[in-house]
């Protein structure tokens, strides 16, 4: 009881810590805000969202109303069905900005955890000299987001590619048979805030591009394709209505 008790201050006091700090989504002017809504999963539960750019490197963060990161996916055991948790920021960026075939979708960064599987071949998250058991930590993947009937009425999925189709891939593209890139920028967390720092080439083609927040369920279809990953809950969004309000200067 006395080692509980100790673990629920400690979490507190990140979380606590997190809100304070003047560098976090929830203390930035031009920040989407949002609510506290208490009915909630506390860790999805949206305060802010924002991204802002310094030179070549854009941060991509989120404040939450708990510790973020600390929930992770129960594991199905195999791919099929798998689930996978993530925060999201969808933008107005064409898909093309990171590699990607141009004009397929709603581009979006996001944070993910799935214990089911590991795609991220390129990168060992956990230091353990395997690349391929790191499904479970918290990784970074640049996803094409469409309206996918298959999914559910109005759900949004990863971008199939059709058998037979080639459409321009990032270079790190894992080889699935969807819209997703492992570019292996590692999500940061801190108490209440979750962040993303990314480069760019040239990080001017992406001032003005809209943005919002967004955390969600997603889960690997049952037949491993067509879909392959559906959006099946989504949390809550920054904005409340995915209307993009955010701006990048």
């Amino acid at each position: 009881m006395k080692n509980l008790t100790l673990s629920a201050l400690a979490l507190t006091l990140a979380a606590g810590t997190a809100v304070a700090d003047s560098n976090h989504a929830i203390h930035q002017n031009d920040a989407i805000m949002s609510a506290a809504d208490q009915s909630k999963t506390a860790s999805f539960d949206i305060l802010a969202a924002h991204i802002h750019r310094e030179g070549r490197v854009v941060t991509f963060h989120m404040t939450t109303n708990g510790v973020a990161g600390t929930n992770i996916p129960e594991p199905a055991g195999q791919l099929a069905g798998a689930p996978v948790l993530s925060y999201v920021w969808p933008t107005s960026l064409d898909p093309a900005a990171v590699g990607f075939e141009g004009k397929t979708g709603i581009l979006a960064l996001a944070a993910t955890s799935h214990p089911d599987f590991d795609d991220t071949p390129l990168f060992d998250e956990n230091g353990d000299g395997d690349p391929a058991n790191d499904g479970t930590k918290w990784h970074s993947h640049w996803v094409v987001l469409t309206p996918t009937e298959a999914c559910g009425p109005g759900a949004l999925g990863v971008r199939d590619i059709p058998d037979g189709d080639i459409p321009a891939m990032p270079a790190t593209w894992p080889g699935l048979p969807i819209f997703i890139d492992s570019p292996g920028f590692t999500p940061l967390f801190d108490g209440a805030e979750v962040k993303i720092n990314v480069s760019f080439a040239d990080a001017d083609t992406i001032v003005g591009a809209s943005y919002d927040g967004v955390t969600a369920a997603l889960k690997v279809n049952a037949n491993v394709h067509a879909p392959l990953l559906c959006v099946t809950d989504v949390f809550d969004i920054a904005s409340g209505d995915l209307s993009l309000p955010g701006k990048i200067n």
